[in-house]
């Protein structure tokens, strides 16, 4: 068995890479921390009622609107759900105040949402990225111009994201450019998929399935190795800043 993790920002195209390994000709079964990120902070959740303690006494418009279809208490009882726009603007920015809000509301829904990841997969990494302005344009739509700017803007640069998963090495870390149509993103992760296979070949995943002891082994070795080469990176990242 092989674990492939999938990242990228926001409006990059995450949800269409999923789409095209969930069906032929791969047909893998797919894990969305997107969706579980929801799932957690659903009212009557942990997540939930921390959101609504941290930020409801400055977000008036946290919740949704009561309405003849939405009782005061939800549908369930247990609260209103979120008003994700309202909470999107109070989080995506570049001020001091928004950086700290994001990191109140990541400190609420990451570990809920690692937890629930953790029980149904392990290691793995894959970027898949696309031109920032790209980005603004494909998550416009559902939002307001500023607000998409915001969101694009306020997370890690896409860009930095592919030189990361690049120097892992080939078949341990794969960039998918989506900057064009849906057919050349799909060969690009043909071509992905392909050197994964090679540098992770069939006998081994089983040997591990076969091995417990030897899968906990290699899974501490590879969580040593990510801590590393974070540290290599963010030391190296650090001494460019410095020299300009």
């Amino acid at each position: 068995m092989l674990l492939i993790g999938l990242t990228g920002s926001i409006a990059t195209g995450k949800s269409t890479v999923s789409s095209m390994l969930a069906s032929g000709p791969y047909n893998l079964p797919v894990v969305d921390a997107d969706v579980i990120a929801r799932q957690v902070v659903e009212p009557g959740t942990k997540g939930y009622n921390a959101i609504v303690r941290y930020f409801g006494p400055t977000t008036p418009d946290l919740l949704v609107d009561a309405s003849e279809n939405m009782p005061e208490n939800g549908p369930s009882g247990t609260g209103r759900p979120l008003n994700r726009p309202a909470l999107g603007r109070r989080i995506f920015g570049d001020s001091e105040e928004r950086k700290k809000d994001r990191q109140a509301l990541n400190g609420i829904v990451h570990p809920a949402r690692a937890g629930q990841v953790l029980r149904r997969v392990g290691g793995g990494g894959r970027a898949r990225p696309g031109d920032p302005d790209a980005a603004v344009a494909r998550a416009r739509p559902h939002l307001s111009a500023e607000d998409a700017e915001n969101r694009v803007r306020s997370q890690t640069d896409v860009r930095e994201k592919a030189r990361r998963a690049e120097e892992r090495g080939k078949g341990k870390g794969a960039v998918l450019w989506n900057d064009g149509t849906r057919e050349e993103l799909g060969e690009q992760l043909k071509g992905a998929l392909g050197e994964m296979r090679q540098e992770h070949p069939d006998w081994w995943a089983w040997t591990l399935v076969a091995c417990p002891p030897l899968a906990v082994a290699v899974v501490a070795w590879r969580y040593y190795q990510n801590i590393q080469i974070n540290k290599q990176w963010e030391a190296r990242s650090g001494e460019l800043k410095g020299k300009l």
